[in-house]
């Protein structure tokens, strides 16, 4: 197999409902990229967070790349801010919320996918805004 190499302009990107305040760049899909795992830039507006969620058998891993923000897993509280790492096990109830003043951007994996991506491409295309371009290409 050889290498993988991608750029922004290969990230497709999703808001998985009209009412979601996250979106998500895929950076890594199974179905187009042959791997076992789904990662993505997921980026919440300003107050924006996930809805309560669990995984049956995945691992999710959030890398903070720019941002503050907070997670809560099975009762556990922690704060987020770039350059932090939070791996959540599979089966553990979490919701992870943007507290800064501007967006907040994670570099999320998720292994195995566990329907992630699909998910996630079943959503609504969005475009990248002028920030979201200036973060990932200044990754």
């Amino acid at each position: 197999m050889l290498p993988i190499k991608k750029s922004i302009a290969d990230y497709p990107c999703y808001r998985i409902s009209p009412d979601d305040t996250n979106y998500f760049a895929l950076v890594m899909d199974p179905t187009t990229d042959n791997v076992s795992f789904v990662t993505v830039i997921e980026v919440f507006e300003k107050g924006g967070k996930t809805p309560p969620n669990a995984h049956d058998t995945a691992y999710e891993m959030f890398f903070v790349l720019k941002g503050e923000g907070r997670a809560w897993c099975d009762g556990n509280e922690a704060t987020l801010k770039a350059g932090d790492v939070l791996v959540l096990p599979p089966k553990s109830e979490h919701v992870v919320e943007n507290t800064g003043d501007g967006k907040l951007y994670c570099l999320t994996t998720m292994m195995p996918n566990e329907g992630f991506a699909e998910l996630i491409r079943k959503g609504i295309p969005v475009t990248l805004d002028e920030e979201d371009i200036a973060v990932f290409g200044g990754l």
